[in-house]
């Protein structure tokens, strides 16, 4: 098991401010949630978010209100977890259970895994084929190993290179997908109708499903608790911990401000752009008629924010991956070996005649479906007053934290219930 002080590439990480007479600032302490981010706005947003807006309008702006809102809380319990107890949550959940529990866990965790990374790389793919005309195949054989440059600066340059690194891809994403709103402003009717909570029948309940997936995200609540851990270490002193929650939230705010507004943004855009009209059923159908519609600055614009989107998740999401691997099994796998073998799968399915866009859509199903499964175990350990003293969580963050939970429970209720029933 690796040391709870060591980071993933092997290097102790100290506290904060250690080896100088001042306190870093706030801002300097920001970083580890804009990674996390990069899970909030990958490729399988894209497809849900957009075909949210092609077919339903401004219906389902709610949902990525609401699940925004959900993975900020989210997403601090699990930066808080690392902080207070110097140990990410698969590591804590290991401690906690006997040797078949945790490989059953860790099988479902890895296939929630495996529908993250095919989302990253069909998106990669599909990007590459809009801007070079690349065969899908080739386009996800690129990707992966584009991700794996990536992974590459986390391994030799340290995670706060590596934050860098994300973050700047975070950065041109928001700009790729958040411009066509500029030439083409939403109904302001439309998107506040939108915030009223509603289904229109079994179609929508899968694409709120699928838009839950793409944003709350099962591999970034496993993942924050190690980037918080190896970013600031642990050992702090009692005041030095409070600062740094004060820290995290503000990281996790406003990353996450960030991720939701991009999410929002592309399923504006598809409403105002794409609904009613024919063809926009995939993502490249939607890529030529936003072209079409606002020119093609506006589509590479969104076809670059697509690529980068899916080479900066997917390095993620391998990222997320190993962490798992070795939290629950105490094994670890070099991350680009890990690459290596996750990429085979989804190189598979692009290789069949399956519909990309559909694919994707049906992997953030898969990932709702797995958020319970890591969402309930954050929430009984951070409220455990052995594990996490003063800092467990209170009252109302109990209550609010339960309360996500059975909201996601019930929503994929509803949709098999839905679903089997042919209800629509």
């Amino acid at each position: 098991m690796q040391d709870s002080g060591t980071t993933a590439v092997g290097t102790p990480p100290r506290p904060p401010g250690s080896g100088s007479g001042r306190r870093p600032s706030i801002l300097r302490l920001l970083g580890p949630a804009f990674v996390a981010a990069i899970a909030y706005v990958d490729p399988g947003n894209v497809a849900a978010n957009v075909s949210a807006g092609a077919q339903l309008g401004y219906l389902l702006v709610w949902v990525i209100v609401v699940a925004n809102a959900m993975a900020v809380l989210v997403q601090y319990l699990s930066a808080k977890l690392g902080l207070v107890t110097g140990r990410s949550l698969p590591e804590v959940l290991a401690e906690r259970m006997g040797r078949r529990a945790r490989l059953a866990y860790w099988g479902q965790a890895e296939l929630v895994a495996a529908a993250t990374d095919l989302a990253e790389i069909i998106g990669g793919a599909i990007a590459l084929h809009l801007l070079f005309g690349l065969p899908l195949l080739l386009g996800g054989a690129v990707t992966g190993v584009i991700s794996m440059l990536v992974l590459t600066v986390q391994q030799r340059r340290g995670q706060r290179t590596f934050e860098t690194v994300i973050t700047s891809m975070l950065a041109i994403l928001a700009v790729g997908f958040c411009l066509g709103l500029v030439v083409a402003p939403p109904s302001l009717t439309g998107t506040l109708g939108g915030l009223v909570p509603r289904f229109e029948g079994t179609s929508s309940v899968l694409i709120a499903a699928s838009m839950l997936g793409a944003t709350v995200m099962p591999h970034a609540i496993y993942l924050h608790s190690s980037l918080a851990r190896d970013r600031h270490g642990s050992g702090h002193s009692p005041a030095g911990l409070r600062r740094l929650l004060v820290a995290t939230r503000w990281d996790v705010a406003l990353a996450l401000l960030l991720a939701g507004t991009v999410n929002l943004a592309m399923l504006l855009l598809a409403a105002s752009t794409l609904a009613g009209r024919t063809g926009v059923d995939s993502i490249e159908g939607a890529h030529a008629a936003i072209e079409d519609a606002l020119g093609p600055v506006v589509g590479i614009a969104f076809a670059v924010a697509l690529l980068v989107s899916g080479l900066a998740s997917t390095s993620v999401g391998s990222y997320a991956g190993a962490e798992i691997m070795q939290g629950l099994l105490k094994v670890r796998v070099p991350l680009l070996t890990r690459r290596l073998v996750t990429l085979v799968p989804a190189l598979a399915l692009l290789a069949t005649d399956l519909s990309p866009t559909w694919l994707l859509v049906l992997s953030q199903v898969v990932l709702s479906f797995g958020i319970p499964f890591a969402l309930v175990p954050l929430v009984r350990v951070t409220s455990d007053r052995a594990l996490m003293g003063e800092h467990r969580n209170g009252t109302a963050t109990r209550v609010a934290a339960w309360g996500v939970a059975l909201a996601i429970v019930a929503l994929n209720v509803a949709l098999l219930a839905l679903t089997l029933s042919g209800v629509g």
